[in-house]
């Protein structure tokens, strides 16, 4: 019999609570080992039952979500799920430990719940094979310059990410110089927060981050990253390489795919392009980044000891689609290498 994953439910609204619970209850692969009005009930309840993930509303009294899990994660450094109205604190939540966000359902009809309960289950099952990382003590480092480096404008750096990508993100786009030429960008991320991404990155880096969509030009120092819920390709329209932005059903369980723009790179870009697998669970991004490889590009992993989940890094490893893998702070400095003249 396959172990069951223990989850501690930690919300203030006792309906959303019980109505979270009953969904996942339903489901065989889980069993329900508390529920939580606030961070100090959690608290006794993790002495207690000592859940293998946790999830965790932001906004609740006493101590808000992301306070309580920067206080947790040292002494008790368990997988932690954010269950979120939209709203870039999320991405403070991550940065203080927790492994993965999913947005609360505007519609709580039956079928809105549903759709909810399925993609939070997906997540509560890679958080409990996720390595849990201590978020450091001091402020991040904030972004340098640098040193300056000639690079080879005719390539493209391409990056799939999934569970712990937007942190992984953050660590590489911060140590990339403004010079660097363009990057495109899928992770996988809930709609709308992939705006919030993409602005957050803007504001802590010195790249250019925007939101793709479809028309924009890949340029030097210019981050593209796929809307939450659209898949993304490049192409080539005469001297111009731009992305194109739109909808499509679901390629290896996601929209945008991995997968679907690595391929295109592959395609568009030939030996010059950088592909790049980070953290996440499953085998999305595998198979293009191995087309990628196949017609000369640079292929780049992120190790098994730095990813959070090591899935899709492993997958891409397994077939020999990564020419060579990396810790994470080593990634920026493989890219920069890749592309310099």
């Amino acid at each position: 019999m396959v172990k069951k994953i223990k989850v501690l439910i930690v919300d203030d609204s006792i309906l959303f609570r019980e109505i979270l619970a009953r969904n996942l209850a339903e489901d065989p692969r889980f069993e329900i080992v508390g529920k939580a009005a606030d961070p100090y009930e959690a608290r006794d309840m993790i002495i207690k039952y000592r859940p293998d993930v946790m999830t965790c509303d932001i906004e609740m009294p006493k101590m808000n979500g992301i306070e309580f899990v920067r206080r947790l994660i040292p002494q008790y450094p368990m997988p932690v799920i954010i269950i979120s109205s939209v709203s870039g604190v999320v991405f403070d939540a991550m940065r203080a430990g927790a492994v993965d966000f999913v947005a609360k359902p505007d519609d709580r009809t039956p079928a809105g719940m549903y759709n909810f309960a399925q993609e939070l289950k997906s997540k509560i099952i890679a958080a409990a094979e996720a390595k849990v990382k201590i978020a450091p003590g001091s402020a991040q480092k904030e972004a340098t310059a640098p040193v300056k480096h000639q690079f080879d404008y005719k390539k493209i750096i391409a990056i799939g990410s999934s569970t712990g990508g937007t942190e992984a993100l953050y660590v590489i786009l911060k140590s990339l110089p403004s010079a660097i030429p363009g990057i495109v960008v899928v992770q996988h991320i809930p709609p709308v927060f992939s705006r919030m991404f993409a602005e957050r990155m803007a504001r802590e880096t010195l790249l250019n981050v925007v939101e793709a969509k479809s028309g924009d030009v890949i340029l030097p120092g210019k981050v593209l990253i796929a809307p939450g819920d659209k898949h993304m390709k490049v192409r080539k329209i005469g001297s111009r390489f731009v992305v194109d932005v739109f909808e499509g059903e679901k390629v290896n369980g996601h929209c945008p795919s991995v997968d679907v723009l690595f391929s295109s790179v592959a395609q568009v870009y030939g030996p010059n392009a950088v592909g790049v697998i980070l953290t996440g669970m499953g085998r999305d991004g595998a198979q293009g980044l191995l087309e990628m490889r196949s017609r000369g590009a640079t292929t780049i992993g992120q190790d098994e000891k730095t990813s959070v989940v090591y899935g899709m890094p492993r997958a891409a490893f397994e077939i020999g689609a990564v020419e060579k893998q990396y810790p994470l702070e080593a990634i920026a400095n493989a890219i920069i290498s890749a592309v310099k003249i």
